[in-house]
């Protein structure tokens, strides 16, 4: 039986993928950065830890298991351009997603969610933690900090069965777990509740949620203490 508060859509509810992108580790924005990404035409292979071809340059902060796929939506970008204006081009991937579509956020993923895409199967693991490479990027002292605040952050999957995906297989919604937590919902304590008790207890219930994410959760709980985020969102040391 599925928690009431966050029913499934419907069964097997089907999302289209707008388009699926892979990147190589390159110097840019004054980085070495994958995060310029293209798109991909035709079939590609899924592994446990992405998509054939697309590379990671931070390989203990990004990619792995539990980080294969990045999916960022469509509808975000407009929400940059209104708050930051025209002079970017906001559009997909400037966030270093692999994933895009219309019609999945925060408010309707949850933590736990499996999807059939192609011939592969991928879970929702964690919100992406914004970080100040997008803030250089896009040439915005605090972007990082504005999308974490407004849990606008886009999400990761880890992959469950490997297999051969495109752009033309749509994400199919297979199950999700009783209970789940949207993604907002686990953005809204994460980050802006960071020590509330109630909050941390439910976290820890989402047992899909990735393992760093989690050992942060557990970490809190026993010392009421959070971490220091101030480099991962602007790079450098807090004054």
């Amino acid at each position: 039986m599925q928690d009431a508060s966050n029913p499934v859509p419907s069964s097997h509810s089907a999302f289209q993928v707008s388009t699926i992108y892979r990147g190589k580790v390159a110097a840019r924005y004054g980085l070495q950065t994958a995060m310029d990404k293209v798109e991909i035409v035709g079939d590609v292979f899924l592994s446990k830890t992405g998509l054939d071809g697309d590379e990671t340059a931070d390989k203990k902060h990004h990619g792995g298991p539990e980080r294969a796929l990045h999916h960022y939506p469509q509808e975000h970008y407009a929400c940059w351009r209104e708050k930051y204006g025209d002079e970017q081009d906001w559009q997909a991937p400037g966030m270093g997603e692999n994933i895009s579509t219309v019609g999945m956020t925060e408010d309707t993923v949850c933590i736990g969610d499996r999807y059939q895409w192609g011939d592969a199967i991928i879970e929702v693991s964690q919100p992406r933690s914004p970080c100040f490479k997008l803030n250089q990027r896009w040439e915005v002292e605090n972007l990082s900090v504005d999308m974490q605040a407004i849990s606008r952050c886009g999400w990761l999957y880890r992959v469950v069965q490997t297999g051969t995906v495109s752009a033309q297989s749509p994400l199919v919604l297979l199950s999700r777990p009783e209970h789940a937590m949207t993604l907002r919902e686990v953005c809204d304590v994460f980050f802006g509740d960071p020590l509330n008790t109630e909050g941390l207890a439910k976290l820890r219930e989402q047992t899909a949620l990735s393992d760093s994410w989690m050992s942060k959760v557990i970490l809190r709980q026993e010392t009421h203490e959070v971490e220091n985020w101030y480099f991962r969102l602007l790079g450098r040391a807090a004054p």
